[in-house]
This record gives C-alpha cells, sequence and structure tokens, in this order.
C-alpha cells in the first residue's frame, strides 16, 4: 500500500469550484517513522511540473493560501500544486522532540516528492524552516535535485543563528530569543489550545513585535497567531534547538544552483536578517536576491503577490513561455 492515502477522489476539472475556492485533493503521507502527515494536493496529479510549497516552524500549509490561489489561477491546469504540514505542526501528527529535526523534515519532503510527483520537474519554494528543509534535501538527496526547474528561499538562513536578536540591542536580543521559545512551550503545556485562543498575549506580541513588518493586515497576523497556539510543546523547542545548535548547510547551498534560484527577504526581518540572505545568494552561483522593502519575516503572507511572482516567473520559464507582468517592490542591493 502506498504510503500516500488519497482520502477523496482526483479532480479532473478546473482548479476552482462553483464557490470560486480552489479544489483540492486531501491526502495522507505516512513518514519514514510512524507519523501522519497532512498533504493537500491541487491541480492534475499527472502534471510534467510540480509546486511544492514548504511552511514555516509555528506554521502550517495555510502560510502558502495566496501562493496556490495565484498559481492556480495562470497555471492551474498544467501545474500540480502541493502543501503539506511538517510533522508536528497544523494537522499532521505530534512528534516527539527528539524527532524534531530538519534532518527529519528533509527525509518527509524526499518521501513526499516520491509519492505526489514521482517524474517530472520540480519547482520547490521554502519559507523559512521551509527553506531551511529545501538546504537539508539537497545534503540528503542531490539525485531528486536533477529534477529542479527552479527553488525559492524565501526569509531563511543556512545557519548562524546565533548571530540573531531579534531587532534588539544585544546580549537582550539574544537572551530573549533563547527564552521566547520555551515560554511559547510552557504556555501549550500548561494551558489549552481553546485558552490560548482565547487570550493570546504572547503569541499576539511575538507576531505583531517580531514576525511583521509593514504594513501588516490584520488578518494576517490573526492567522499567524492561530498556527503559532495551535503548535504543540515539543515542536516549539525541539525545532528551535535544532535550528539554533545544529543547522549548518551552507556547504548544500552551492548545489541548488543547478536551476534558477530567487531568494527573498523583508527589509525588516528580525529572524532571518538580510546578512543571511547576502550569503546565502553569493554561495549560489547566479542566484537572485531581492529584499523587500518594509516587510519583515512573513513575507508569503506581508508580501503574497511578490512572492507569488517570483514562483510563477519560474513556471513560466519552465514551461518556456514569454514573462508576464514584471516583478514589483523589488530592491536588489
Amino acid at each position: 500500500m502506498s504510503p500516500l492515502a488519497t482520502t477523496v477522489p482526483s479532480a479532473s476539472g478546473a482548479p476552482f469550484d462553483q464557490t470560486g475556492a480552489p479544489v483540492m485533493r486531501p491526502a495522507t503521507l505516512r513518514t519514514f517513522d510512524g507519523l501522519d502527515l497532512s498533504v493537500q494536493r491541487y491541480g492534475p496529479e499527472d502534471a510534467d511540473l510540480t509546486v511544492v510549497l514548504v511552511h514555516c516552524w509555528t506554521g502550517d500549509h495555510r502560510i502558502w493560501h495566496r501562493q496556490v490561489t495565484d498559481l492556480l489561477w495562470e497555471v492551474g491546469r498544467r501545474v500540480q500544486v502541493v502543501t503539506y504540514d511538517h510533522r508536528g505542526h497544523g494537522e499532521s501528527d505530534p512528534a516527539a522532540r527528539e524527532a524534531c529535526t530538519i534532518d527529519h523534515l528533509a527525509t518527509d519532503l524526499a518521501k513526499l516528492i516520491e509519492e505526489v510527483a514521482p517524474s517530472g520537474q520540480l519547482i520547490l519554494a521554502g519559507h523559512s524552516l521551509g527553506g531551511m528543509t529545501i538546504m537539508a534535501l539537497a545534503e540528503q538527496r542531490p539525485d531528486l535535485l536533477m529534477r529542479l526547474a527552479g527553488t525559492v528561499l524565501v526569509s531563511t538562513s543556512a545557519g548562524s543563528i546565533d548571530d540573531v536578536s531579534l531587532g534588539l540591542p544585544s546580549p537582550a536580543g539574544k537572551r530573549l530569543q533563547d527564552v521566547l521559545p520555551y515560554a511559547l512551550a510552557a504556555r501549550s503545556r500548561t494551558l489549552t489550545q481553546a485558552a490560548r485562543r482565547r487570550n493570546p498575549l504572547i503569541e499576539t506580541q511575538v507576531v505583531r513585535r517580531i514576525l511583521f513588518g509593514t504594513p501588516a493586515r490584520r488578518e494576517d497576523q490573526a492567522l499567524t497567531i492561530t498556527t503559532l497556539v495551535n503548535t504543540p510543546a515539543a515542536s516549539m523547542t525541539g525545532f528551535f534547538e535544532d535550528i539554533a545548535r545544529r543547522h549548518d548547510r551552507y556547504d548544500a547551498l552551492p548545489s541548488l544552483a543547478v536551476a534558477p534560484v530567487h531568494v527573498l527577504v523583508g527589509e525588516n526581518d528580525k529572524l532571518t536578517p538580510r546578512r543571511h540572505a547576502r550569503r546565502m545568494a553569493k554561495l549560489i552561483n547566479g542566484s537572485r536576491l531581492t529584499i523587500i522593502p518594509g516587510a519583515g519575516h512573513m513575507l508569503p503572507l506581508e508580501r503574497d503577490d511578490f512572492v507569488s511572482e517570483s514562483i510563477l516567473e519560474l513556471v513560466r520559464a519552465a514551461h518556456a513561455a514569454p514573462a508576464a507582468t514584471p516583478v514589483r517592490l523589488a530592491i536588489a542591493r
């Protein structure tokens, strides 16, 4: 039996239903260590190009909801789009603290690709932890890189997270970064999700003061607060410790240059700042670095049109189609 179990029949028609909602085929992927991951598939299963969107730490697949809509609107009859929830996030199974590692996420992503897109070209887009997962995939599975038509690394880092101070003077900022995940984990252990949803004091401050730049839409902040509240304690601390203490994948970056790479970062990103994006771009031959004015860390929500256009540009190139609307809001430095 395939590790990927589709829970509804495939949709063979238009990418949107009569209400205007994207036609989605939910599925479940069984990981190597027995966890069930929630998967969402859009567009034709037999497409010759699949776009996989990999979400951030304490997020879930909904972080990409505007990119899904934009991709389906333009190329939904020709391209398969896949989102999913990492282990220990969203509707996927919780994971033990020791199983919350980027290496495990990369193994999960490789298995997902083998199941949903066993052939054809790939475009991978990763936000924050999602970008780190793609870097680890490059280490683990160089064979899959030969199928890449492009990569978009959004608000992410290849390492040296210990130099981040959340936009505050060091050492105060560094102390805050070290304490926050454990404070959030403590709330997760001691309060129900319902109680945290009713009174998300710390979560709201983290989202508004650290994660978003300006301008910020309330609905985007509300979604991010919701995903943060829903994240189990083990995912808070396990992934934080792996990112802060073990994530160092600068050596893997050059291998992504087999296809075009876009590196995107917000001008006011406090978690994965501009210097991290610049260092990554230097190590990926031919990559394009773009710094987006005013934006913070949550680019798929804050600057959804720009992130969508960056992905669509790679899709058009893969299909040898002429470019459409030029990329907006970009400052390359």
